[in-house]
């Protein structure tokens, strides 16, 4: 399958820069797989949506600020480090944290970053390769004026001194704070719990108390797994052909609770609405393999046979990405692109601060 399949025109003015002025404000296309229907809502409609004994699946992974500006010791030359982790456990010692960094000139092993305003050093340690498909990821030790970091006291710093890990197409100038608040609260859902993502499951940005309130009401359960989305969820398929992708691994956690749940919502005859392509490979990774906890690299592109999964929450994505061929699989690649081009024409907003879809 040529990867050349999944593009589509996208006016530059439709990438949304900035979330709507409320959550739960987003517009909401909903696309019916059976008739092909395509409707328009606002996301605060969601529970009249859905059927009393559904249950909606969500990842309650947190974004790190992970992104840090410096100089390089030596020269005084501009760096950008954004931190690959791990945040789920302790780096080996020998390899220390994953970063990805960006310099003018070749960085050396052994060179010294000063990061915002010196509060931080990074220190080069070897160029272990590129990690899903992305160049430019060093093995790097971080320390400060207490000494070496460890997981937890790195997280610590972090909250502390960085900058949310934007996409690119979300456009700030790189020293600019007159958006920090706004990203760090924004570029972050309102259950946001374990500490791990470099990237959102943006799929979940739109939720509000006030739908979690009306989904209860309605009769519609509520449970949660975490996976730690990492960049080579956002990047575009590199290859011409669609089954030759290098699919990355993230680490995924399915609480004993939400297994539970979803058992019992599919023995009652409800539906599981997987909020998120990382809700869907970690449930249907699950229905696969039996494992709930470890890391999953399942690679979901047409034709796929879902075994959990009955409906999908997801925003718009980028041509070419794994994303974009996740929900090809799920609602068919050309119903799928039918779906974007109405949207497109009816002007949503797409992208990670964009708007939404429920792909019934």
């Amino acid at each position: 399958m040529d990867i050349s399949d999944f593009d589509y025109d996208l006016p530059d003015a439709l990438v949304a820069q900035e979330p709507a002025d409320r959550r739960d404000a987003a517009r909401l296309l909903v696309l019916n797989r059976g008739s092909g229907e395509i409707g328009h809502h606002r996301f605060a409609e969601l529970p009249a949506l859905l059927d009393p004994g559904d249950l909606v699946v969500v990842n309650d992974v947190r974004v790190v600020p992970a992104r840090l500006l410096g100089r390089r010791a030596a020269t005084g030359g501009k760096v950008e480090v954004l931190v690959l982790g791990p945040f789920y456990r302790e780096p080996e010692p020998s390899r220390g944290f994953d970063a990805l960094v960006r310099a003018g000139g070749r960085l050396r092993v052994g060179e010294t970053l000063d990061l915002e305003d010196g509060s931080l050093q990074a220190t080069v340690k070897a160029l272990p390769g590129a990690a899903a498909g992305v160049g430019g990821v060093f093995a790097v030790d971080f320390h400060d004026a207490g000494g070496d970091l460890d997981r937890k006291r790195l997280l610590a710093r972090l909250e502390e001194l960085g900058r949310m890990p934007l996409p690119p197409y979300i456009q700030r100038e790189a020293e600019a704070d007159d958006h920090l608040v706004l990203d760090r609260t924004r570029y972050q859902t309102v259950f946001a719990q374990h500490p791990g993502a470099v990237a959102a499951p943006t799929a979940a940005l739109h939720f509000t108390e006030a739908v979690f309130d009306g989904l209860r009401e309605r009769g519609v359960g509520v449970a949660r797994l975490c996976l730690h989305v990492g960049i080579g969820t956002f990047l575009p398929v590199r290859v011409d052909r669609v089954e030759d992708h290098p699919m990355h691994a993230e680490h995924f956690v399915l609480p004993d609770t939400a297994r539970e749940a979803v058992l019992s919502t599919r023995q009652s005859g409800g539906r599981v609405i997987a909020v998120g392509t990382t809700s869907v490979r970690s449930l249907e990774w699950w229905a696969r393999t039996g494992e709930r906890q470890g890391a999953t690299s399942l690679y979901v592109y047409p034709p796929f046979r879902f075994l959990v999964v009955d409906v999908l929450m997801t925003n718009f994505h980028l041509p070419r990405s794994t994303p974009l061929l996740l929900a090809s699989a799920f609602a068919g690649r050309d119903l799928l692109l039918a779906a974007y081009r109405e949207a497109v024409a009816a002007g949503y907003r797409f992208y990670s601060y964009g708007d939404s879809m429920l792909v019934l």
